[in-house]
């Protein structure tokens, strides 16, 4: 291939990433500085993990995880009340919990764009389709409720 069109094929393979990038430079963080930030942050992370939140889709044992370091997190911010004045431990601490929400709250972030190439039916040739997690978690619900409905509704019929 020639360098005119390595440079365009390098072109459109960055432009076609532009959106990925876009979303991922908006993942999730819990990070602050000072006791009053950190209280502020913690809220509305919880306030985020109720239905109809970003992070809705956090599991029950992720849940509590993501409570239990907010809360060693609040417990440093009350001892030291800003990063600056915490020891290596304590910030060692805050650095470890908030990697482990963050780790949390990116892989249920109801915002991720998800990706995947799909042949389909009928077709060999794949199709790339992109969905948000929440998308795609509202719609498993809706087949489980479907696949439900349907066996309760045999069910009453005097069906198996």
């Amino acid at each position: 291939m020639d360098t005119g069109r390595k440079w365009i094929a390098s072109l459109v393979l960055g432009l076609s990433l532009l959106p990925l990038m876009a979303v991922a430079k908006d993942k999730p963080s819990v990070k602050a500085d000072n006791k009053a930030d950190f209280a502020a942050l913690a809220t509305q992370v919880r306030q985020q993990m109720q239905a109809g939140g970003r992070f809705e889709f956090v599991k029950g044992s992720e849940r509590t995880t993501v409570d239990a370091r907010l809360n060693d997190m609040s417990a440093l911010f009350d001892k030291f009340d800003t990063v600056d004045k915490m020891d290596q431990p304590a910030k060692l601490r805050l650095f470890n919990d908030q990697e482990e929400v963050n780790a949390i709250l990116t892989r249920r972030d109801g915002q991720q764009l998800v990706c995947e190439n799909v042949a389909p039916v009928g077709s060999h040739i794949q199709r790339k389709t992109c969905a948000t997690y929440r998308e795609i978690q509202m719609r498993q619900q809706d087949t489980q409720k479907y696949l439900y409905d349907s066996q309760r509704r045999a069910q009453l019929r005097g069906g198996n």
